[in-house]
């Protein structure tokens, strides 16, 4: 019985932790975009009228050490914010959503829907993540995808997470600009030959998934968007003009948007600290202009962060 419970804990476990990861590549799947000379940095200051109202940091969603370690002088101003608002809140009850979003709910195998032989491809491929038995064979093809396009979680304790425990630590109100089925739709949606399209890129390039994502981290960390924007785009140059019109309205544009109107209301109240992912900032349907465009102010800080050597 002890050994029942054990393997019984280390598989909610993995769900969690695999559940958690495949948030990260949520964040991280459509990364693409117009980057304007001028907005290129990743801190921003928000006022209106000449009243400040919050701050804006666009972050990257990594469990990579280097991003966990926040200066004492940024905790401070954080945490000295009224509400602290990210894309979306991973509770537990939207990881267990997000578990069923994830596996077809009529009994469909992802071998018959994409074929034996990328099916085979695609259990090589995820050889090295940690997950349940079973869990591969339900996949819906966005899913494998997804799960392909990060490196295996081994904490789950990402960048945004961890921001937003520091800010329910220190009693401020944590919520999500988006639900998760807001975030879903666009793939739920994506017609089954883009999906197949995806599937075929990430399982050529899953190899180099590690060290795309190091260099990722690397370039936040250096403040650079720009560097971030290029390599972000360079995985993109081998999909249709049809799949990348689609991440790019579907994916950025439209949830830009929509993450804007959820941040409106706290932002007229003032002191609310958004965190998203980097690249929602910049463009001319990014963040930083939708911000402008509504009538607030946004000035440049310096990077929070430590520049590694």
């Amino acid at each position: 019985m002890i050994q029942i419970a054990k393997k019984s804990r280390e598989r909610r476990r993995q769900r969690r932790v695999f559940s958690q990861g495949l948030l990260v590549a949520l964040s991280l799947f459509v990364l693409c975009g117009s980057l304007p000379a001028d907005d290129t940095a990743l801190y921003w200051s928000i006022s209106r009228n000449g009243e400040p109202v919050g701050r804006l940091l666009g972050t990257i969603h990594s469990e990579d050490p280097r991003v966990l370690d926040f200066p004492d002088p940024f905790v401070e101003e954080l945490t000295s914010h009224r509400v602290f608002a990210m894309e979306m809140v991973p509770n537990l009850p939207t990881l267990a959503r997000l578990t069923d979003y994830m596996h077809y709910q009529d009994g469909s195998l992802l071998a018959e829907v994409v074929g034996m032989e990328r099916f085979e491809r695609l259990q090589h491929a995820l050889s090295s993540y940690s997950m349940p038995p079973g869990w591969v064979d339900g996949m819906k093809v966005w899913a494998a995808v997804l799960t392909l396009s990060v490196p295996p979680s081994k904490s789950g304790f990402f960048m945004d997470l961890s921001l937003s425990l520091r800010a329910a630590g220190a009693g401020l109100q944590v919520i999500g600009l988006e639900t998760l089925e807001q975030q879903l739709a666009f793939l739920e949606e994506m017609p089954l030959g883009q999906q197949l399209e995806l599937l075929d890129h990430a399982l050529v390039e899953h190899e180099r998934v590690e060290a795309v994502h190091v260099q990722l981290v690397d370039s936040y960390l250096q403040g650079d968007l720009v560097k971030l924007e290029a390599l972000s785009n360079e995985q993109m140059t081998e999909l249709s003009n049809e799949a990348r019109e689609y991440f790019l309205r579907e994916g950025i544009d439209e949830r830009n948007r929509r993450m804007l109107e959820s941040m409106a209301p706290e932002l007229a109240q003032g002191g609310v600290f958004v965190a998203v992912g980097a690249l929602h900032l910049p463009g001319e349907n990014g963040l930083v202009s939708l911000l402008r465009a509504g009538g607030y102010d946004l000035e440049p800080l310096p990077m929070p962060f430590s520049t590694p050597e």
